[in-house]
């Protein structure tokens, strides 16, 4: 789909404006529901107030969603319909997020309903079933993008399944981060940590879709 003398600019262009549009997306949403949260929502109601507590949350994951894909959208536009690339990638990741959450939060939930301490095994088993509700959540983005993908290119089935493994291997990372930040000096180790995180999401989310969609085959080509 992306003509073999384009590739490489592609790839770097993709990568870099989706880590752009990650940054500036999480900063952007973070900034608005925060001035909202402190600033509007004490003026409000407690009907009102209540009301944001419980669908707030979607604001800035809209906001966040929109700007992560139109990032997205200004690299790839080129190639696809760059207003369906939006709200694919956008709708998409606003509906694996939730799903996401909300079967995390089951999950957890469930957990803390025992009343006791967890076993180790139960432990183990608890936290790879939440990895597991993350990993298979990016099925909703690849289908989304699957929607618009399948009028460009052949046979692009398996996009549905690209940003599971997406999130496979960031999972895999952080774990590995995790087994580190032991080492690391207790006074950043947080900082150090998310800052990790955030990158390691970033890269991993920006590489794998760029190398993918430079493997897609042009619809009609041979």
């Amino acid at each position: 789909m992306i003509p073999r003398s384009q590739r490489r600019k592609f790839f770097f262009t993709f990568t870099l404006m989706t880590i752009v549009g990650w940054v500036v997306g999480g900063i952007v949403s973070i900034a608005v529901e925060t001035a909202i949260t402190e600033r509007l929502v004490p003026k409000l109601t407690p009907g009102t107030q209540e009301l944001w507590y419980m669908w707030g949350t979607y604001t800035s994951l809209s906001i966040f969603a929109l700007i992560f894909a139109a990032d997205q959208a200004i690299a790839i536009r080129r190639y696809v319909s760059g207003w369906l690339w939006l709200l694919a990638t956008g709708f998409g990741w606003m509906v694996s997020t939730k799903v996401s959450d909300t079967w995390i939060d089951y999950i957890w939930g469930f957990a803390e309903s025992l009343n006791r301490e967890l076993s180790v095994e139960e432990a183990i088993i608890l936290g790879i079933a939440s990895t597991s509700a993350y990993i298979f959540s990016g099925i909703w983005i690849g289908f989304c993008q699957w929607l618009v993908l399948r009028r460009y290119a052949q046979n692009p089935w398996w996009w549905i399944f690209m940003n599971s493994f997406a999130f496979l291997l960031i999972s895999f990372l952080l774990w590995l981060l995790s087994l580190v930040q032991t080492s690391i000096s207790e006074v950043y180790r947080d900082q150090v940590y998310y800052l990790g995180e955030q990158g390691l999401t970033a890269l991993i989310l920006s590489v794998i879709p760029a190398i993918a969609l430079c493997r897609l085959k042009k619809r009609g080509s041979s």
